[in-house]
């Protein structure tokens, strides 16, 4: 089966979508991810808004009038120093992509959101300025039950955004683990409305959601990055669905030292050397490690490397996995049918510590060509595909990296459950 043949179960998640309500007339507000990267007011990478065009065009094309809302940074309350998370810059871009104007006022609520959204016609569009300008946005909802001022204020400001609208569509996945105000109080509020997933949100959850509930076997999963810590529940999640874990990126460092091998001045979580002991007994032959490491005196472009294929000298730290892992992962991956992988193998943004990583999303590559069902989990495993130029070689690139591992962690997200069942 081809990548474009590849079809995902309807078992993940069986909510309505943008596809069981109609618009016509009707004020739509959308909650996307637009949390694009920026050089000033240059978007230097547009993937976000690109993916969040099948939703919006849909809405559009269905009569809607339609309210776009989304997160940008990290503002700190600043107004000096925020200004630079403003959306301004993306409502332009979003206009350029949909041929067609973009409505946008500095406010994410209040009376001059309130009028912009009345003027809305019938197929137009319009975006909100940053959510997170405004406190209550990001006020967890456990503090908020704790504290009934935090409550109120959180209310508030989602009752302001909840009395927008007629229909509520969520297509952030990036921040669906999240509590957030326009993620979660807003759909509750808007109780008795429709209240919908985007195109986007419905894809992740089938592919995420099918991996792990009815994969086709061999079903493999990679997994990197620095802490073992980071990698626990999904390991203990997954161990007994899948057919191998294969291990790379600095946490397999806390494996080795736990069972005793020299790892040099490689990072080792020292206080995890028990749950990595733990979960080495845990997932038996399943749980791969790298036979071999590309060690370094430190991590600079073109520095002097030594391959380790067990101990590594103390002057010296382990940062990517070595040329006899890398073929023996590429080899298991060949005959894989699922692949999910979260997490790169070395620091591969550092040269030459990008070829373990390189090697793993080329055998990705190869296995989507062959059949396989391929998931990259968002984060630093996106960012790898990316520029290695693979991407569209994989089966589904996830847009969130925190919010698929919490699924890969078997999670529920409180913002999707409050969505209308199908």
């Amino acid at each position: 089966m081809s990548r474009k043949e590849t079809r995902p179960s309807e078992t993940a998640m069986n909510k309505k979508t943008v596809d069981d309500v109609n618009v016509t007339g009707k004020r739509v507000l959308v909650r996307l991810d637009l949390n694009v990267p920026l050089d000033g007011s240059r978007i230097t990478d547009d993937g976000r808004i690109t993916a969040a065009l099948p939703t919006v065009r849909k809405l559009i094309g269905g009569g809607g009038r339609v309210i776009l809302m989304s997160h940008l940074g990290r503002p700190k309350g600043d107004p000096e120093t925020d200004r630079k998370f403003t959306l301004a810059p993306v409502a332009k871009r979003l206009g350029e992509l949909l041929g067609q104007e973009v409505g946008f006022v500095q406010a994410s609520v209040g009376p001059a959101v309130t009028e912009m959204v009345s003027n809305l016609a019938d197929g137009e569009v319009c975006l909100l300025e940053n959510l997170r300008f405004n406190t209550p946005e990001t006020i967890k909802d456990k503090k908020a039950r704790d504290d009934p001022s935090l409550r109120q204020a959180k209310d508030a400001f989602a009752g302001q955004l909840a009395g927008l609208a007629d229909v509520y569509v969520n297509d952030a996945f990036g921040t669906c683990h999240r509590d957030n105000a326009s993620m979660l109080t807003v759909p509750q509020l808007m109780e008795g409305k429709p209240r919908v997933t985007g195109y986007l949100v419905k894809k992740e959850l089938e592919f995420l959601g099918n991996a792990i509930a009815d994969p086709r076997r061999p079903f493999v999963v990679v997994l990197g990055g620095a802490k073992v810590s980071d990698k626990i529940t999904v390991i203990e999640n997954l161990i007994d669905k899948c057919d191998a874990i294969l291990i790379g990126g600095a946490m397999c460092y806390t494996f080795f030292a736990a069972q005793g091998q020299p790892v040099g001045k490689s990072l080792v979580e020292q206080d995890k050397l028990d749950e990595a002991r733990r979960l080495r007994e845990l997932a038996g032959d399943k749980l791969r490690l790298p036979t071999d490491s590309v060690a370094a005196a430190e991590i600079k472009a073109g520095v002097d490397t030594q391959v380790c294929p067990d101990a590594i000298p103390d002057n010296l730290l382990g940062l990517d996995i070595g040329p006899e892992t890398s073929k023996a992962y590429r080899e298991i991956l060949a005959g894989a049918k699922t692949i999910v992988w979260n997490g790169p193998m070395g620091v591969f943004e550092t040269p030459p510590f990008d070829a373990g990583t390189t090697a793993i999303a080329h055998a990705l590559a190869d296995a989507t060509g062959s059949g396989a069902t391929t998931i990259i989990g968002g984060g630093d495993s996106a960012a790898a595909v990316n520029a290695a130029g693979l991407a569209d070689k994989m089966s589904h690139v996830s847009t969130g990296g925190g919010a698929s591992l919490e699924l890969l962690e078997g999670k529920k997200f409180a913002a999707i459950g409050i969505l209308d069942d199908a």
